[in-house]
């Protein structure tokens, strides 16, 4: 869209064990609100952190301290009147939410302030989110003419039905500490440890090897469309295929070495 104005910003933390890499959407004056060329940056963002082949995680935020991301460019979809433009607009924030669902490692989502429909569609396609006390999570779309879809799918997975339809339905906010019970976020700290919060996480992310997160991850997305016996089955050659990488033989032993010694 003509005129917008935001950034990406994608720092790096190069560790001997690999890299973490944080990427910060800035459409601060406008709660990070995003809108077509915003999507599309942040889609190319972590199309490009997939290909980073020493990527342990990636921490996922909003800046300017009030929002995570506030939604949908609302100016954007109200001059939409075509079907064509809502299905591509529409497609386009599925597109990010599927970049982040694919990117290799674990995608962490750091959240204080507002986080509103898509940018919750796009928290919940992210692997772990952790909440400042102050954030505030909500699906607005009906009270603006709209249905909430695409990602939105996820919400029953974190959820359940019932409270993604008084989400849904009645469009009201909720805070940080409902959506903790809730079990849509994985955490939540003052706002003064979140970012410690959120660095004891990657720190835990990082301790793991490299190639079993990766397997993890991509087993765990595998689970979502696979029946039990299926996703059974599944882990079962997610596990032989890492004993032959033998990536487990060093730290395993380790173990077991420390185990004598005591």
């Amino acid at each position: 869209m003509a005129g917008s104005v935001h950034k990406v910003d994608i720092s790096w933390d190069r560790r001997p064990a690999g890299t973490v890499a944080t990427v910060v959407f800035d459409n601060s004056r406008r709660l990070n609100v995003v809108g077509p060329p915003a999507l599309l940056d942040l889609t190319e963002a972590f199309l490009g952190l997939a290909r980073e082949e020493d990527l342990r995680a990636v921490v996922f935020a909003g800046a300017g301290g009030k929002a995570f991301i506030g939604g949908a460019d609302i100016n954007h979809m109200a001059a939409m009147r075509h079907p064509d433009e809502g299905r591509t607009f529409i497609t386009m924030i599925h597109k990010l939410c599927q970049a982040i669902r694919d990117c290799p490692v674990p995608v962490i989502c750091r959240m204080e302030g507002y986080t509103l429909g898509a940018g919750l569609e796009i928290a919940a396609a992210c692997d772990i989110r952790i909440a400042a006390d102050n954030a505030f999570f909500g699906m607005p779309e009906v009270k603006v003419g709209v249905p909430s879809v695409v990602e939105a799918a996820l919400l029953p997975r974190l959820i359940g039905w019932g409270r993604t339809s008084w989400m849904l339905l009645t469009a009201e906010n909720i805070d940080a500490a409902t959506a903790d019970r809730w079990g849509m976020v994985e955490q939540v700290v003052p706002l003064d440890r979140l970012d410690v919060a959120v660095a004891r996480c990657v720190d835990s992310i990082v301790e793991g090897t490299p190639k079993s997160v990766r397997a993890q991850k991509r087993l765990m997305r595998r689970w979502e469309r696979l029946s039990l016996d299926e996703a059974v089955q599944a882990g079962i050659d997610s596990f032989a295929q890492s004993v032959g990488e033998g990536e487990h033989i060093e730290p395993m032993t380790a173990f077991v070495n420390r185990k004598k010694k005591g």
